[in-house]
C-alpha cells in the first residue's frame, strides 16, 4: 500500500467540523487554541458554532479549513506516536489545502499557516471589486473542449480554466461578463449543465495579480522546515521538494490553474495505490474516484473514519 494524503480546498467548510475531534482528542484542542493564537481572535467559535456566513468569508473559511485537517493529523500522530509524513509516500492539497500538506508534512508552522490562509484569504478577496469577477462549473466537457468555450467566451475579458478539478469538471474563472457568455455558450457547446459558483471572486485567473504580489511579500520570510515528503503541485500537477521551489509555486498558484485531475493521474503512476483525504467532507475522495476508478479513495473526517484508517496500518 503507497498512501498519499489530501487535503481540501474551500467549500467543504461546514458549521461545527472538528467538533468531535475536539472533544476526543488534546491534540485537536491544542491545534484550535493556536489558530485562536495566531489570528488573535476566538477563531475557534466561528468554526464550531458559526454562523455560516461568517465561517463561509473567504479569510476564515481558507485558515478554518486547514485547522480542521490539522486537528486530525494532531489526533492521528498523537495516536501513533509517530509523525504523519512516515506513513506516506505523497501529500497534496487543493488550493488552499497545498498550504495545509506543508503544514502537516512540517514545512510550515502550524501559527504562520493560520496566518499566511488569513491573509491569502483577504488579499484574493480584495483583488477584484465585487460584482467584476465570477466563476463557472461546466459539467460534461473535457479540458480542450472547454478551453475552446473559455476563448470564444472572452472577446477580450479574462475567461480561463481555474480548476480541471477531474473528467467533465471544470471551472472557469474570470471577468463576469465573459463568465455569463460562456454559461450561454455552454449547452450548445455540448456542456451536460453550467453552472454559477456563488463565490466572493474570480479565484485562479489573472485578475488574482494583486493578491500574488502580495503573497509573494507576506512568504518571503516565513521560515520553511525541511520537506519531509515531495508535495504535488497545484501549478504543475508534479512533485516539488525544495523549498525555494514550493515557495514560488505558492505565489504563482494564486493566478494559475488548480491541476488536480492530472494531480490524481499522476499519484496514479507514481505508484500511489490509496489516497485519503483529511480534513471536512469528501470532495476530494469524490473527485479521484472520477479521475482514476483503480485508486482506493477514501476520507477521513470523523474519529470513527480515523481509527478505521488506523486499523489498516
Amino acid at each position: 500500500m503507497m498512501i498519499s494524503f489530501t487535503f481540501p480546498g474551500q467549500g467543504s467548510q461546514f458549521v461545527g467540523m472538528g467538533q468531535e475531534f475536539v472533544e476526543a482528542f488534546p491534540a485537536a484542542r491544542q491545534v484550535f487554541e493556536e489558530v485562536n493564537e495566531a489570528l488573535q481572535q476566538k477563531f475557534s467559535q466561528i468554526i464550531l458554532e458559526g454562523p455560516q456566513d461568517a465561517l463561509t468569508l473567504t479569510e476564515n473559511a481558507q485558515p478554518a479549513l486547514m485547522a480542521m485537517s490539522m486537528a486530525i493529523v494532531r489526533s492521528m500522530e498523537a495516536e501513533l506516536g509517530k509523525p504523519l509524513s512516515s506513513l506516506c509516500s505523497y501529500l497534496a492539497g487543493h488550493s488552499l489545502g497545498e498550504y495545509t500538506a506543508l503544514c502537516a508534512t512540517g514545512v510550515f508552522s502550524l501559527s504562520d499557516t493560520a496566518r499566511l490562509l488569513r491573509l491569502r484569504g483577504q488579499a484574493m478577496q480584495q483583488a477584484v471589486p465585487v460584482g467584476v469577477g465570477a466563476m463557472a462549473a461546466i459539467l460534461g466537457l473535457d479540458a480542450t473542449e472547454v478551453e475552446a468555450l473559455a476563448n470564444d467566451a472572452a472577446l477580450g475579458e479574462v475567461c480561463v480554466i481555474a480548476n480541471d478539478n477531474s473528467p467533465g469538471q471544470i471551472v472557469l474563472s474570470g471577468h463576469k461578463g465573459a463568465i455569463d457568455r460562456a454559461i450561454s455558450l455552454a449547452p450548445e457547446r455540448g456542456a451536460k449543465r453550467a453552472i454559477p459558483l456563488a463565490v466572493s471572486a474570480p479565484f485562479h485567473c489573472s485578475l488574482m495579480k494583486p493578491a500574488a504580489e502580495m503573497m509573494a511579500i507576506a512568504i518571503k520570510d516565513i521560515p520553511m522546515g525541511e520537506t519531509l515528503k515531495p508535495i504535488m503541485s497545484n501549478v504543475t500537477a508534479m512533485p516539488a521538494k525544495e523549498n525555494t521551489l514550493l515557495r514560488s509555486l505558492l505565489i504563482e498558484q494564486i493566478t494559475a490553474r488548480v491541476r488536480w485531475r492530472e494531480i490524481g493521474l499522476n499519484l496514479g503512476s507514481l505508484g500511489v495505490t490509496n489516497i485519503i483525504e483529511i480534513g471536512a467532507g469528501k470532495v476530494l475522495t469524490g473527485l479521484i474516484k472520477r479521475i482514476d476508478p483503480g485508486l482506493e479513495a477514501s476520507a477521513i473526517n470523523t474519529p470513527a473514519d480515523m481509527d478505521a484508517f488506523l486499523k489498516t496500518l
